[in-house]
């Protein structure tokens, strides 16, 4: 009996109602809809089911990968081996708190946190309401959109380490930068956060939100998969911009493709692989250098 099988049978005893699969095909669930089968995956549906899987994964010795949304998210085209715990259906606790706070969990998407904010009459958090990502995955790669970062209203961290042991990280502790946190690289896990928004009148916060809706539906490829942004903001311009200054609209690898209405965007046109994007990408980072001297440094993350 190889670990994983033996992983499986000490979770379906440790946890009798967790969702297991084996060998799920990754492009069920990233936005890309791009990526092979993995060994297998959980789906707790609690936190306490999360906890329960940890210690099961520390005494089996595997690594797992934590899966949010899968929105920023490349997967290669084979199997893999590989453990997946899969948060977002289980992580969705979403609750008012004193002072204008809001308790989110991690699995929580970033746009239904915006929809509730509204709800409460409580503003700060519009941006995010465009965003297909969620909380955890936000906090990880501090989130922005449209002047606004997760950075500016996140107060604390909530998370469990390997052990399934719970830890809180405040203000600074948390290391919220452009596209990075304290988070990138650990072996934390995120369960939620919370979030400190101020008083607003609901009719202004809706027409801030309906008209970043109007901009993101006009300017971005929302018909096609994609990752959101391909490439991380160069140092004193913009990715998109010197793509297609470069003239890179439109070209195409296989099924993956410059969006040709937003070059920001490497697009799934359909049937698109893992290895049609990196050979896309590869050839715009080569281009880009040549052309204009910048080095662009990928956004979407690759699953090991």
């Amino acid at each position: 009996m190889d670990r994983y099988e033996n992983l499986k049978q000490q979770l379906q005893l440790a946890c009798p109602n967790l969702t297991l699969l084996e060998w799920e095909p990754m492009c069920g669930h990233t936005s890309f809809q791009i990526g092979g089968p993995v060994r297998l995956m959980a789906i707790p549906a609690s936190e306490a089911e999360l906890t329960a899987i940890l210690q099961q994964v520390k005494k089996a010795e595997v690594l797992p990968y934590i899966l949010g949304n899968g929105t920023n998210l490349l997967c290669q085209d084979e199997p893999t081996e590989c453990f997946v715990i899969k948060t977002s259906k289980g992580l969705n606790r979403l609750e008012i708190l004193p002072e204008g706070t809001i308790y989110c969990g991690a699995g929580v998407l970033l746009s239904q946190v915006a929809a509730f904010a509204l709800q409460h009459n409580l503003t700060g958090l519009e941006f995010a309401s465009g965003i297909p990502g969620t909380l955890g995955g936000g906090i990880m790669m501090n989130a922005g959109a449209y002047g606004g970062e997760l950075k500016d209203v996140l107060v604390e961290t909530h998370y469990l380490t390997p052990e399934g042991e719970k830890g809180i990280r405040r203000g600074e502790e948390q290391r919220l930068g452009y596209r990075t946190s304290s988070f990138v690289g650990g072996k934390e896990i995120i369960i939620g956060g919370v979030l400190r928004l101020s008083p607003g009148k609901q009719e202004a916060i809706q027409a801030r939100m309906g008209d970043l809706a109007w901009k993101r539906k006009s300017k971005q490829p929302l018909e096609f998969p994609s990752a959101g942004s391909t490439f991380k903001r160069p140092q004193g311009g913009f990715a998109a911009a010197l793509i297609d200054q470069c003239g890179l609209k439109g070209l195409t690898v296989g099924g993956a493709q410059v969006s040709e209405k937003h070059a920001g965007f490497v697009v799934n046109r359909g049937g698109a692989t893992c290895a049609d994007v990196i050979a896309l990408t590869d050839q715009i980072r080569a281009i880009v250098q040549e052309e204009t001297g910048v080095s662009l440094e990928m956004e979407v993350k690759r699953m090991p």
